[in-house]
């Protein structure tokens, strides 16, 4: 341990052995997430370590621990392992998080859906603007129209679906192929195949308090792992915002178009440009803007806007985008929603403005966005200081 060189080599023994150190919820090597700060390497064979987690509290502290000391055991010069913790700045920690994201950006993901299938992903800014609702109607009027659907709830925190589409029970799986079985309900000719966490979970006790990348994680079994079949058509109940879960699947479903929910109110079409802007930096098609909830129609026909006006067509005329149709207010809508009969299978406003939308999406002939100098991959540079 004398020289410089035999120190630079035990040195790079350190760094190949950490590379073997996975954070187990980001799933990257801690070296390339950045989180190893200091390596510091004394001449009798000390070995000192600078580890920062994304929080002072992390509870997987003891298992990155373990695994360092496990892995720099197999290093005859070293003698003894020092590990300091500290906590990653707001800018590192943002740094590491995209880190992380490119990382699972370029895993192949061997998804069930075959190329043929259209998705769609039905996507708010914010909860509470009928998205799931939304979801829910026009899967099944697909599925109206004689059509194989799958549909995902990748709501993984406020899964409605189930209840919805009036469907319950739990997933089973297949023994020759051990992948997990959508449930299916029958709609006129068409079928619907179902996934979501409510077939997993008992439902009196189904707080689930996990973080973005593990959600990611979920989401992406239902991908990898369900015997989805043939379909034409995928529908996912998409999270409100842009978090993990949302970026996860642009990244696994690359080929998907996206609809954006909305309201009449302009604060909630604020809202709901972020999650616009997040598809279009994924190169998503936009295919256009729902506007739910737009009005109020008497049975005499009159018309009362009762949460204000020109938020949907706004926000279609600021991505360039159709907007699709707007949703009226129906009490049935609620009511149908309660007791698992989407509103599109009655009469009314509601259907009406549903059944439309449904053909327009059919027909839909919106050009996708050509990725021309895309920057979206860029490496993230990380560094690791060494202190002899």
């Amino acid at each position: 341990m004398d020289s410089s060189g035999s120190m630079t080599e035990t040195h790079d023994k350190v760094m190949n052995q950490l590379r073997g150190v996975v954070d187990p919820e980001l799933g990257s090597d801690i070296v390339d997430l950045g989180m190893v700060k200091d390596v510091v390497i004394k001449d009798e064979g000390h070995l000192n370590i600078t580890i920062a987690l994304t929080t002072a509290g992390c509870p997987l502290r003891a298992q990155i621990q373990k695994d360092v000391r496990s892995r720099i055991q197999s290093i005859t010069e070293i003698t003894r392992v020092t590990i300091d913790w500290t906590e990653l700045t707001d800018e590192e920690r943002a740094k590491t998080m995209d880190r992380a994201r490119y990382n699972l950006s370029q895993d192949d993901v061997a998804t069930q859906i075959s190329k043929s299938t259209k998705s769609i992903m039905i996507a708010s800014g914010k909860g509470g603007v009928g998205k799931s609702s939304v979801t829910a109607n026009l899967a099944t009027g697909l599925a109206m129209r004689g059509l194989t659907v799958g549909v995902l709830d990748a709501d993984i925190w406020g899964f409605s679906i189930p209840q919805m589409l009036g469907v319950h029970g739990r997933l089973g799986g297949n023994e020759e192929t051990k992948r997990i079985v959508p449930l299916e309900k029958q709609v006129g000719e068409g079928t619907l195949k179902i996934v979501s966490m409510g077939f997993l979970v008992n439902e009196n006790k189904s707080s689930l308090n996990w973080r973005g990348l593990i959600l990611n994680r979920a989401v992406r079994h239902f991908l990898e792992d369900v015997e989805w079949g043939e379909l034409d058509y995928l529908v996912i109940d998409m999270p409100p915002g842009t978090g993990d879960v949302q970026m996860g699947l642009a990244k696994m479903l690359p080929r998907s178009d996206m609809i954006v929910v909305t309201t009449p109110s302009k604060t909630v079409q604020a809202v709901a440009s972020r999650v616009a802007s997040m598809a279009q930096s994924y190169y998503l098609r936009i295919a256009g803007v729902i506007e739910n909830m737009s009005s109020f129609i008497t049975e005499e026909g009159k018309q009362y806007e009762i949460f204000g006006s020109g938020g949907g067509i706004q926000l279609a005329q600021e991505l360039g985008v159709p907007l699709l149709g707007s949703i009226p207010i129906d009490p049935v809508v609620s009511e149908g929603s309660d007791n698992g009969l989407p509103v599109i299978l009655k009469e009314g406003y509601a259907s009406d403005a549903l059944n439309a939308i449904v053909d327009e999406i059919i027909h839909s002939a919106v050009p996708r966005i050509n990725p021309l100098d895309c920057t979206a991959h860029n490496t993230i540079e990380t560094s690791v200081s060494i202190n002899n």
